[in-house]
């Protein structure tokens, strides 16, 4: 009775592994035959026997069915099956997976076509939905990121394709996210390995790179000569206005002596004729007869300079006395001595306010002032005579 209860159990077993079987072999026949390698979620491992005892590895889920009814899952470690009614029938990998996702065409936005191919990370959260939410979770997770990804390319240029692959990725694992939900199932991250354009358009996108990076070099090129000009127009702006200040500091300085040096000169010359009026006053007859002969010394330079500088010259008739020369030279003194006189008189005699004694002492001077200013003018008489004479025999 036994055998005839399990020969039923047995019986669908093998008629379940031929048909696999076949359906491994159609499948394998469709890629390209037995010679190709088959994709890895078609490759499954072989599924372990009933030995009553068995031992469960770590990470690993195994889902037994006792009289083809799910019973429970097997944790790690050791586990005891009913021998003939307990069955495992599938086996989950708890571990992170890589699926490999074929490579596949994908048109743009601005319709170019690409060849794109990525890795799929996954990992099995409920064993139970995996083994019976789906037929096989890893071939349905990467059907669905191929038409995902188709999806996404869709709504993009070919641009925002290069520039926005993690952009991309994140969209492409939320979308699978949110249909393997019910198979147990959750995508941890996507990634596009490889991106191949048509050979026209990238051998364009070479062209536009070196057009942009000429553009680059050119703008560079001119902004640098520009900054060259303005650095050098800048250079003798300032070149100039130091120039121009250097310049005129330098006259500053120059008036500021000149100024300076008048200064001193006329202070020199004010305190020369202070001491030489000082000596003439303090000197009595002696320096007045000194300054008389100095007089009539330059009176005779002065006469043999203009002879020196011009051909016609006009001198007094009587050039060859000297002794005339020297008294013309005297009289000029006596006039310069007169002269003096008169100024010390108005300063002494102040009518109204002096004394009787103070006016008879004026009166003296001013008679002896009188007796010398008529000799003056006597002996300047004698000189224009001498001139007049000379002019009338010429």
């Amino acid at each position: 009775m036994v055998r005839a209860s399990l020969r039923g159990p047995l019986q669908q077993l093998q008629q379940s592994r031929q048909l696999s079987t076949s359906a491994r072999s159609m499948l394998a026949s469709g890629f390209g035959g037995s010679s190709g390698p088959l994709p890895s979620y078609f490759q499954k491992a072989r599924l372990p026997a009933n030995t009553v005892v068995r031992f469960v590895p770590q990470q690993t889920a195994w889902i037994v069915e006792r009289m083809g009814k799910f019973n429970r899952i097997l944790d790690p470690g050791l586990a005891i099956l009913m021998p003939f009614i307990d069955r495992i029938a599938y086996v989950k990998s708890l571990k992170e997976v890589a699926l490999e996702i074929p490579s596949q065409s994908a048109i743009t936005a601005d319709n170019v076509t690409l060849e794109l191919d990525g890795v799929l990370y996954t990992r099995v959260f409920d064993a139970y939905k995996a083994s019976y939410g789906v037929e096989d979770a890893e071939y349905a997770i990467s059907q669905l990121a191929q038409t995902t990804m188709r999806s996404e390319i869709g709504q993009l240029t070919l641009d925002h394709v290069l520039k926005e692959r993690a952009a991309l990725n994140t969209n492409i694992t939320a979308a699978i996210n949110d249909a393997a939900e019910a198979w147990g199932v959750t995508c941890l991250r996507y990634e596009i390995r490889d991106i191949h354009a048509p050979d026209a358009v990238v051998e364009a996108m070479h062209r536009q790179v070196t057009a942009e990076r000429s553009k680059r070099a050119e703008i560079l090129d001119s902004e640098g000569q520009r900054q060259s000009a303005i650095n050098i127009a800048e250079g003798r702006k300032q070149s100039v206005i130091l120039a121009s200040e250097a310049m005129r500091a330098e006259r500053i300085n120059e008036a500021d002596g000149e100024a300076e040096a008048i200064v001193l000169k006329a202070r020199a010359t004010a305190e020369g004729i202070d001491a030489v009026s000082r000596s003439i006053l303090n000197g009595a007859e002696g320096a007045k007869g000194a300054l008389s002969l100095t007089v009539a010394e330059k009176y005779v330079d002065a006469f043999a300079k203009l002879a020196k500088e011009s051909t016609a010259v006009v001198v007094p008739g009587n050039v060859g006395d000297i002794s005339g020369m020297i008294a013309t030279g005297l009289s000029v003194y006596g006039k310069v001595g007169e002269a003096q006189a008169k100024t010390m008189a108005k300063q002494l005699v102040q009518p109204g306010e002096s004394s009787s004694s103070a006016n008879s002492t004026a009166s003296e001077n001013l008679s002896d002032e009188e007796v010398s200013r008529h000799r003056k003018e006597a002996m300047k008489e004698k000189v224009l005579e001498g001139f007049n004479e000379t002019a009338a025999k010429r």
